[in-house]
């Protein structure tokens, strides 16, 4: 029986059962490390291990692992990582309270020569106070795990990354210094300055929040008001935890528009764009869509109806002014359930039954390109999964089903602090 001919509930816990079993089957019980990808060898990706920490009680709540030993793994990687060596070397693991984006899964070292992230390093942190927040007992092992989250949030040197302008720089390299780029227009940032705003030892000043704001680019497309970002996984990452259905900060207010709406308004552009299919690949319609970040083939090819494009690899798709090239990430309308319950369930009832060669063992796979010949209608497959993949679609499947991790975050003593202190007023943080 194809997946799609499952009823709703039973459909969603198949698909978020298998994409928890996959960190599940993957994490280092040592140092609680989870690798970036499914090939052989991979390193750990900080931010996935930040989707992990939060999956872990999801997965108690749902009965897919036991307490104790969603906590052990959980004080596996807080234990790490607040041990780990800091010292800013070229093999170390972090530095001024951040971390190396991909670590070694067994030494924990910085592999690939990769940037010092700040992101990446908020999507771990945030991971860390959703531990806090669920391992609320007073055993000595929970108020381990939550002494050890509050010593790793306050020990980042957030004002350490402001740049010239005031913003926020995107990383750092112990080779070369800061990258010269800062963030720069709407992206999932919102998560990375709550916490930069809210720490108690080195928070970065209101205006720097201001000042990236101004760097938001508001369009009209397809006869929508929007807060533009083309890539939809933008508008996805930092709801994994906040509940912006609700609050507004300034730029909200202006415009008379939430982030939870705007992100709701990108889904149905990206609906629209394939819809419309300006480019004319090969499966788009109003039920096929996904473009963001993912794998992708590359190079120039032939297509199915054997005419030439250029490919691109990995990169960040976007719609609808690109970048493009028939490469649909088929776990999108599973995460985007929350803003749009109704067309993402119809989105992924449809790609399911036309596209089952996107999954293996009941997981997303990083992508798939029908424009291209292949050994099923998806054409080209990406031949990997992906750890952000897997831990996005087990949090908002979660908030889909039943608000959890909304509902512990509003609870965060840390993120309503970072978050009046970025302006946003009204709904749970007023109450």
């Amino acid at each position: 029986m194809n997946l799609a001919d499952l009823a709703d509930d039973p459909l969603l816990n198949t698909l978020q059962r298998a994409a928890f079993d996959w960190m599940l089957d993957t994490v280092n019980p040592v140092n609680g490390l989870v690798p970036d990808n499914s090939d052989a060898g991979a390193p750990a990706s900080i931010a996935v291990v930040g989707f992990a920490l939060s999956s872990w009680p999801v997965g108690v709540s749902r009965g897919w692992i036991s307490r104790e030993r969603a906590l052990a793994l959980t004080l596996s990687a807080l234990r790490f990582f607040a041990n780990c060596e800091q010292g800013g070397d070229q093999t170390g693991t972090g530095y001024k309270g951040f971390f190396y984006h991909f670590l070694d899964m067994e030494t924990g070292r910085r592999v690939w020569n990769c940037e010092l992230s700040l992101i990446d390093s908020a999507l771990l942190l945030a991971g860390c106070e959703t531990a806090a927040r669920y391992f609320d007992s007073n055993t000595p092992e929970e108020i381990e795990l939550r002494t050890l989250s509050r010593g790793l949030v306050a020990s980042v040197d957030w004002t350490w990354a402001l740049a010239d302008g005031g913003t926020l720089s995107q990383g750092w390299h112990p080779e070369t210094g800061f990258i010269r780029y800062d963030w720069e227009g709407y992206s999932e940032a919102l998560i990375l300055y709550a916490l930069a705003l809210a720490s108690d030892t080195h928070p970065i000043p209101p205006d720097s929040y201001r000042a990236w704001r101004l760097t938001y680019q508001w369009e009209n497309i397809y006869r929508h008001d929007t807060l533009y970002a083309g890539p939809l996984f933008i508008h996805l990452f930092s709801h994994i935890w906040l509940d912006f259905r609700q609050i507004a900060d300034g730029f909200n207010r202006d415009h008379g528009i939430t982030y939870f709406k705007n992100s709701t308004r990108a889904v149905q552009i990206q609906s629209d764009y394939a819809r419309l299919n300006p480019r004319g690949f090969e499966g788009y319609s109003a039920d096929c869509w996904g473009f963001t970040a993912c794998d992708g083939p590359i190079g120039a090819m032939h297509t199915a109806d054997d005419t030439g494009r250029q490919f691109l690899g990995y990169t960040a798709r976007g719609a609808p002014f690109g970048p493009d090239d028939g490469t649909i990430a088929g776990w999108a309308p599973a995460a985007a359930l929350p803003f749009a319950p109704v067309p993402a369930m119809a989105a992924l009832r449809h790609m399911l039954r036309g596209y089952p060669g996107m999954l293996r063992d009941h997981r997303f796979l990083g992508s798939f390109n029908p424009s291209l010949p292949g050994g099923g209608p998806e054409g080209w497959v990406c031949p990997r999964i992906y750890g952000l993949d897997q831990g996005l679609l087990v949090l908002m499947i979660e908030n889909h089903r039943s608000g959890m991790i909304w509902d512990l975050m509003r609870d965060s003593p840390v993120f309503q602090q970072g978050l009046r202190r970025a302006g946003f007023k009204g709904g749970w943080l007023d109450e």
